[in-house]
Protein backbone atom coordinates (compact mmCIF):
# COMPACT_ATOMS: atom_id res chain seq x y z
CA UNK A 1 0.00 0.00 0.00
CA UNK A 2 1.44 3.41 -0.62
CA UNK A 3 1.76 5.69 1.64
CA UNK A 4 2.32 9.15 0.34
CA UNK A 5 -0.79 11.05 -0.94
CA UNK A 6 -2.55 11.46 -4.10
CA UNK A 7 -2.26 13.89 -6.52
CA UNK A 8 -4.37 15.32 -9.17
CA UNK A 9 -3.78 18.14 -11.29
CA UNK A 10 -6.31 20.21 -13.02
CA UNK A 11 -4.76 23.59 -15.37
CA UNK A 12 -8.11 23.42 -17.75
CA UNK A 13 -11.47 23.35 -15.11
CA UNK A 14 -14.27 24.51 -15.75
CA UNK A 15 -17.12 25.38 -13.72
CA UNK A 16 -19.76 23.29 -15.27
CA UNK A 17 -23.52 24.48 -15.63
CA UNK A 18 -26.00 22.13 -16.49
CA UNK A 19 -29.85 22.26 -16.72
CA UNK A 20 -33.29 20.74 -18.69
CA UNK A 21 -35.15 21.98 -21.56
CA UNK A 22 -38.39 20.26 -23.05
CA UNK A 23 -37.02 20.38 -26.73
CA UNK A 24 -34.13 22.85 -28.12
CA UNK A 25 -35.76 24.74 -30.74
CA UNK A 26 -33.32 27.36 -33.01
CA UNK A 27 -34.56 31.21 -32.43
CA UNK A 28 -37.10 30.48 -30.03
CA UNK A 29 -36.50 31.69 -25.86
CA UNK A 30 -36.26 28.49 -24.64
CA UNK A 31 -37.24 27.86 -20.79
CA UNK A 32 -35.09 26.04 -19.01
CA UNK A 33 -35.34 24.15 -15.74
CA UNK A 34 -33.17 25.43 -12.51
CA UNK A 35 -29.30 25.43 -12.93
CA UNK A 36 -26.81 23.42 -11.17
CA UNK A 37 -23.40 24.37 -10.81
CA UNK A 38 -20.25 22.04 -10.44
CA UNK A 39 -16.70 21.66 -10.47
CA UNK A 40 -15.12 20.06 -13.37
CA UNK A 41 -11.84 19.75 -15.22
CA UNK A 42 -10.41 16.14 -15.31
CA UNK A 43 -8.04 16.23 -12.30
CA UNK A 44 -10.71 17.62 -10.41
CA UNK A 45 -13.53 15.02 -11.11
CA UNK A 46 -10.62 12.51 -10.25
CA UNK A 47 -9.87 13.87 -6.94
CA UNK A 48 -13.90 14.32 -6.09
CA UNK A 49 -14.81 10.42 -6.99
CA UNK A 50 -11.64 9.68 -4.88
CA UNK A 51 -12.65 11.36 -1.88
CA UNK A 52 -16.04 9.26 -2.54
CA UNK A 53 -14.50 5.95 -2.57
CA UNK A 54 -13.25 6.97 0.85
CA UNK A 55 -9.51 8.19 0.04
CA UNK A 56 -7.85 11.77 0.94
CA UNK A 57 -6.55 13.10 -2.21
CA UNK A 58 -5.09 16.27 -3.18
CA UNK A 59 -6.63 18.57 -6.06
CA UNK A 60 -3.87 21.09 -7.32
CA UNK A 61 -5.69 23.48 -9.61
CA UNK A 62 -5.56 26.73 -11.20
CA UNK A 63 -8.64 29.36 -10.70
CA UNK A 64 -9.16 32.93 -12.06
CA UNK A 65 -12.12 35.15 -11.36
CA UNK A 66 -15.44 34.89 -9.74
CA UNK A 67 -15.94 31.85 -11.29
CA UNK A 68 -12.39 30.56 -10.32
CA UNK A 69 -13.84 31.02 -7.28
CA UNK A 70 -17.07 29.53 -7.22
CA UNK A 71 -15.43 26.54 -8.39
CA UNK A 72 -12.76 26.62 -5.42
CA UNK A 73 -15.64 26.52 -3.34
CA UNK A 74 -17.88 23.83 -4.56
CA UNK A 75 -14.35 21.25 -4.46
CA UNK A 76 -13.86 22.58 -0.68
CA UNK A 77 -17.59 21.89 -0.17
CA UNK A 78 -16.92 18.22 -1.87
CA UNK A 79 -13.96 17.53 1.40
CA UNK A 80 -11.55 17.53 -1.46
CA UNK A 81 -7.98 18.81 0.19
CA UNK A 82 -7.18 21.82 -2.25
CA UNK A 83 -3.96 23.74 -3.50
CA UNK A 84 -4.91 26.44 -6.03
CA UNK A 85 -2.71 28.65 -8.61
CA UNK A 86 -4.04 31.84 -9.19
CA UNK A 87 -4.27 33.17 -13.11
CA UNK A 88 -5.68 36.73 -14.33
CA UNK A 89 -7.92 35.40 -16.56
CA UNK A 90 -11.59 33.81 -15.26
CA UNK A 91 -12.04 29.92 -15.11
CA UNK A 92 -13.96 28.77 -18.25
CA UNK A 93 -17.65 27.61 -18.15
CA UNK A 94 -19.42 25.10 -19.89
CA UNK A 95 -22.99 24.28 -20.45
CA UNK A 96 -25.02 20.76 -20.17
CA UNK A 97 -28.42 20.69 -21.57
CA UNK A 98 -30.73 17.78 -20.96
CA UNK A 99 -33.70 18.10 -23.87
CA UNK A 100 -36.08 16.40 -21.48
CA UNK A 101 -38.86 15.23 -24.80
CA UNK A 102 -35.60 12.95 -26.40
CA UNK A 103 -33.37 12.15 -23.43
CA UNK A 104 -30.86 13.39 -25.54
CA UNK A 105 -27.92 15.71 -23.93
CA UNK A 106 -25.89 18.78 -25.40
CA UNK A 107 -22.75 19.39 -24.14
CA UNK A 108 -21.04 22.56 -25.12
CA UNK A 109 -17.20 23.24 -24.07
CA UNK A 110 -15.78 26.50 -24.11
CA UNK A 111 -12.39 27.28 -24.82
CA UNK A 112 -9.72 27.53 -21.98
CA UNK A 113 -8.41 31.31 -21.22
CA UNK A 114 -4.90 32.23 -22.32
CA UNK A 115 -2.52 31.37 -19.47
CA UNK A 116 0.56 33.19 -18.79
CA UNK A 117 4.61 32.05 -18.86
CA UNK A 118 4.32 33.25 -15.58
CA UNK A 119 1.57 31.39 -14.09
CA UNK A 120 2.70 27.97 -16.25
CA UNK A 121 5.97 28.39 -14.51
CA UNK A 122 4.30 28.27 -11.33
CA UNK A 123 2.62 25.90 -11.55
CA UNK A 124 5.42 23.74 -12.42
CA UNK A 125 7.23 24.62 -8.91
CA UNK A 126 4.18 23.61 -7.27
CA UNK A 127 4.63 20.36 -8.39
CA UNK A 128 8.12 20.47 -8.10
CA UNK A 129 8.68 21.67 -4.69
CA UNK A 130 5.26 19.42 -3.70
CA UNK A 131 5.87 18.33 -0.12
CA UNK A 132 5.02 15.34 1.32
CA UNK A 133 6.22 13.66 -2.03
CA UNK A 134 3.17 12.06 -3.79
CA UNK A 135 2.79 8.37 -4.60
CA UNK A 136 0.59 8.98 -7.29
CA UNK A 137 0.18 12.04 -9.57
CA UNK A 138 -2.70 12.12 -12.07
CA UNK A 139 -2.69 15.15 -14.74
CA UNK A 140 -6.00 15.08 -16.40
CA UNK A 141 -7.63 17.21 -19.02
CA UNK A 142 -6.75 19.61 -21.71
CA UNK A 143 -4.06 22.33 -21.82
CA UNK A 144 -5.37 26.06 -22.27
CA UNK A 145 -3.49 28.26 -25.19
CA UNK A 146 -0.48 29.49 -23.86
CA UNK A 147 0.57 25.98 -22.28
CA UNK A 148 3.42 23.93 -24.30
CA UNK A 149 2.27 20.68 -25.31
CA UNK A 150 5.33 19.19 -23.67
CA UNK A 151 3.85 20.22 -20.34
CA UNK A 152 2.80 16.71 -18.94
CA UNK A 153 5.99 15.87 -20.06
CA UNK A 154 7.58 17.89 -17.67
CA UNK A 155 5.14 17.28 -15.29
CA UNK A 156 6.33 13.52 -16.06
CA UNK A 157 10.01 14.38 -15.35
CA UNK A 158 8.79 15.98 -12.43
CA UNK A 159 7.13 12.85 -11.00
CA UNK A 160 10.19 10.59 -11.97
CA UNK A 161 12.51 12.88 -9.94
CA UNK A 162 9.80 12.49 -6.78
CA UNK A 163 9.48 8.76 -7.40
CA UNK A 164 6.01 9.39 -7.71
CA UNK A 165 3.93 6.71 -10.04
CA UNK A 166 2.36 9.65 -12.83
CA UNK A 167 -0.86 8.85 -14.65
CA UNK A 168 -1.48 11.28 -17.74
CA UNK A 169 -5.22 11.45 -19.10
CA UNK A 170 -5.39 13.89 -21.83
CA UNK A 171 -5.31 13.21 -25.68
CA UNK A 172 -3.70 14.79 -28.80
CA UNK A 173 0.04 16.18 -28.61
CA UNK A 174 -0.09 16.07 -24.86
CA UNK A 175 -0.87 12.66 -24.43
CA UNK A 176 2.13 12.04 -27.28
CA UNK A 177 4.70 14.13 -25.11
CA UNK A 178 3.78 12.79 -21.34
CA UNK A 179 3.99 9.18 -22.97
CA UNK A 180 7.56 10.03 -24.77
CA UNK A 181 8.58 11.02 -20.89
CA UNK A 182 7.48 7.91 -19.62
CA UNK A 183 4.62 7.36 -17.12
CA UNK A 184 3.17 4.45 -15.11
CA UNK A 185 -0.31 4.42 -16.69
CA UNK A 186 -2.08 5.24 -19.40
CA UNK A 187 -6.00 5.15 -20.85
CA UNK A 188 -6.78 5.51 -23.96
CA UNK A 189 -9.57 5.48 -26.07
CA UNK A 190 -9.05 3.81 -29.31
CA UNK A 191 -8.94 7.06 -31.02
CA UNK A 192 -6.06 8.08 -28.64
CA UNK A 193 -4.29 4.60 -29.47
CA UNK A 194 -4.57 4.94 -32.45
CA UNK A 195 -2.49 8.03 -32.51
CA UNK A 196 0.02 7.04 -30.19
CA UNK A 197 1.27 3.95 -32.35
CA UNK A 198 1.23 5.81 -35.17
CA UNK A 199 -2.14 4.21 -36.96
CA UNK A 200 -5.39 5.64 -38.84
CA UNK A 201 -7.44 2.15 -37.40
CA UNK A 202 -7.71 -0.55 -35.01
CA UNK A 203 -9.78 -3.62 -35.25
CA UNK A 204 -10.32 -4.89 -32.20
CA UNK A 205 -8.28 -8.11 -32.20
CA UNK A 206 -5.33 -5.27 -33.01
CA UNK A 207 -5.75 -3.63 -29.78
CA UNK A 208 -3.70 -5.91 -27.36
CA UNK A 209 -0.43 -5.85 -29.70
CA UNK A 210 -0.85 -2.07 -30.11
CA UNK A 211 -1.15 -1.23 -26.34
CA UNK A 212 1.46 -3.49 -25.97
CA UNK A 213 3.83 -2.16 -28.25
CA UNK A 214 3.93 1.22 -25.71
CA UNK A 215 5.02 -0.78 -22.94
CA UNK A 216 7.89 -2.33 -25.01
CA UNK A 217 8.89 0.97 -26.15
CA UNK A 218 8.99 2.13 -22.39
CA UNK A 219 6.42 4.66 -22.26
CA UNK A 220 4.73 3.39 -19.77
CA UNK A 221 3.63 0.11 -17.37
CA UNK A 222 0.34 -0.48 -18.12
CA UNK A 223 -2.35 0.37 -20.73
CA UNK A 224 -6.18 0.19 -20.06
CA UNK A 225 -8.23 0.70 -23.27
CA UNK A 226 -10.93 2.47 -22.39
CA UNK A 227 -13.84 0.73 -24.68
CA UNK A 228 -17.01 3.23 -23.88
CA UNK A 229 -20.31 0.51 -23.38
CA UNK A 230 -17.96 -2.41 -24.08
CA UNK A 231 -15.92 -1.79 -20.92
CA UNK A 232 -12.26 -2.06 -20.70
CA UNK A 233 -9.25 -3.93 -22.06
CA UNK A 234 -5.88 -4.63 -19.09
CA UNK A 235 -2.91 -4.38 -20.88
CA UNK A 236 0.18 -5.41 -19.20
CA UNK A 237 3.64 -6.76 -20.45
CA UNK A 238 2.39 -10.14 -19.59
CA UNK A 239 -1.52 -10.06 -18.95
CA UNK A 240 -3.97 -9.40 -21.53
CA UNK A 241 -7.84 -8.98 -20.13
CA UNK A 242 -11.03 -7.50 -21.35
CA UNK A 243 -13.44 -6.55 -18.54
CA UNK A 244 -17.02 -6.10 -20.02
CA UNK A 245 -18.79 -2.91 -18.82
CA UNK A 246 -22.26 -4.43 -16.62
CA UNK A 247 -25.45 -3.38 -18.10
CA UNK A 248 -26.75 -0.06 -17.22
CA UNK A 249 -29.21 2.41 -18.51
CA UNK A 250 -27.22 4.98 -19.29
CA UNK A 251 -28.25 9.31 -18.90
CA UNK A 252 -24.81 11.36 -18.79
CA UNK A 253 -21.27 10.32 -19.94
CA UNK A 254 -20.12 13.20 -18.46
CA UNK A 255 -17.16 12.43 -16.24
CA UNK A 256 -17.24 8.66 -16.07
CA UNK A 257 -14.05 8.17 -17.68
CA UNK A 258 -12.46 10.42 -14.59
CA UNK A 259 -14.70 8.58 -12.17
CA UNK A 260 -13.32 5.29 -13.90
CA UNK A 261 -9.87 6.28 -13.11
CA UNK A 262 -10.41 7.56 -9.93
CA UNK A 263 -11.92 3.57 -9.10
CA UNK A 264 -8.90 2.27 -10.90
CA UNK A 265 -5.94 4.44 -8.99
CA UNK A 266 -8.00 4.27 -5.91
CA UNK A 267 -7.33 0.23 -5.99
CA UNK A 268 -3.52 0.51 -7.03
CA UNK A 269 -3.27 2.75 -4.10
CA UNK A 270 -4.16 0.32 -1.78
CA UNK A 271 -2.01 -2.68 -3.82
CA UNK A 272 -4.73 -4.39 -5.28
CA UNK A 273 -4.02 -5.98 -8.46
CA UNK A 274 -4.58 -4.56 -11.95
CA UNK A 275 -7.90 -7.01 -12.45
CA UNK A 276 -9.20 -5.38 -9.11
CA UNK A 277 -8.25 -2.22 -9.91
CA UNK A 278 -9.85 -2.00 -13.82
CA UNK A 279 -12.91 -3.94 -12.28
CA UNK A 280 -13.82 -1.53 -9.09
CA UNK A 281 -12.29 1.45 -12.54
CA UNK A 282 -14.85 0.29 -15.02
CA UNK A 283 -17.99 -0.25 -12.12
CA UNK A 284 -17.23 3.64 -10.94
CA UNK A 285 -17.18 4.78 -14.77
CA UNK A 286 -20.33 2.85 -15.39
CA UNK A 287 -22.38 3.80 -12.46
CA UNK A 288 -21.36 7.95 -13.68
CA UNK A 289 -23.34 7.54 -16.47
CA UNK A 290 -26.10 6.53 -14.64
CA UNK A 291 -26.45 10.31 -13.20
CA UNK A 292 -27.39 13.39 -15.05
CA UNK A 293 -25.11 16.30 -15.65
CA UNK A 294 -21.42 15.56 -14.08
CA UNK A 295 -23.02 14.38 -10.79
CA UNK A 296 -20.00 11.55 -11.00
CA UNK A 297 -21.38 8.25 -9.16
CA UNK A 298 -23.22 6.87 -6.57
CA UNK A 299 -21.71 4.39 -3.99
CA UNK A 300 -24.22 2.59 -3.96
CA UNK A 301 -24.76 2.11 -7.95
CA UNK A 302 -20.94 1.34 -7.52
CA UNK A 303 -21.00 -1.40 -5.46
CA UNK A 304 -23.77 -3.19 -7.27
CA UNK A 305 -21.89 -3.22 -10.74
CA UNK A 306 -18.81 -4.35 -9.08
CA UNK A 307 -20.95 -7.09 -7.10
CA UNK A 308 -21.83 -8.13 -11.10
CA UNK A 309 -18.62 -7.43 -12.71
CA UNK A 310 -17.06 -10.17 -10.10
CA UNK A 311 -19.83 -12.44 -10.15
CA UNK A 312 -20.65 -12.76 -13.80
CA UNK A 313 -18.05 -10.18 -15.52
CA UNK A 314 -15.44 -13.41 -16.30
CA UNK A 315 -18.16 -14.62 -18.31
CA UNK A 316 -18.40 -11.97 -20.72
CA UNK A 317 -14.34 -11.32 -20.68
CA UNK A 318 -11.60 -12.61 -22.94
CA UNK A 319 -8.49 -12.82 -22.25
Amino acid sequence: MATGPIVTLTINPALDKSSNVARIVPDNKLRCGTPNFEAGGGGINVAKAIHRLGGNPIAIFTIGGPTGQRLHKLVKAEGVETMVIETKQWTRENLHILETSTGLQYRFGMPGTEMMPTEVRAILETMEEFDPKPSYIIASGSLPPGVPANFYGQIAEIAHKQGAKFIADTSGEALRYAAEAGVYLLKPNITELCELVGVDKLEMDEVDDAARALIIRGQCEVVIVSLGAMGAMLVTEDQVEHIPAPPVQPTSTVGAGDSMLAGIVWMLYQGKSYREAVRMGVACGSAATMNAGSELFKMQDVSRLLDWLNRYGKRYSAS
